[in-house]
């Protein structure tokens, strides 16, 4: 599996960002790092300047929400699932979830201080990328 995400990293290099982390047009911020990114998605922080940071997840078994976990959060299933585990008898919850990448680019451009993540040829006008992988 650490091998597969490998290739598509490096295919991802070659030929470009294929997917976007979005926010809100109307976000406060740009850019955001991949270490804020991780951190919001981690529930480890929960604001950017005075900004609610709502990270959002795609449901389940989709390549995109694969990649994004590989490439962003730099974990597979298992270690992240273990993290969860973990972080529930502490009182901490994983991100909301969407069923598709279309229903995150809609709750973004509607809730103030989400965040999720979108093949970059989902981009629009409604929406702000602050990082690409």
């Amino acid at each position: 599996m650490k091998l597969l995400w490998f290739f598509i990293s490096l295919s991802a290099i070659a030929m470009g960002a294929e997917y976007s982390v979005i926010v809100s047009k109307k976000a406060p911020f740009s850019t955001l790092s991949v270490q804020q990114i991780r951190e919001i998605f981690l529930q480890k922080r929960h604001t950017i300047g005075d900004q609610k940071m709502i990270p959002v997840n795609l449901v389940g078994q989709d390549e995109v929400r694969f990649a994004f976990e590989s490439a962003v959060l730099g974990m597979d299933r298992n270690r992240l699932n273990t993290y969860w585990i973990k972080q529930h008898f502490q009182g901490i919850t994983p991100p909301i979830t969407q069923p598709s990448v279309e229903s995150i680019r809609a709750f973004i451009q509607n809730v103030e201080g989400s965040i999720g993540y979108i093949p970059s040829s989902m981009v629009d006008g409604g929406v702000k990328v602050v990082y690409e992988f």
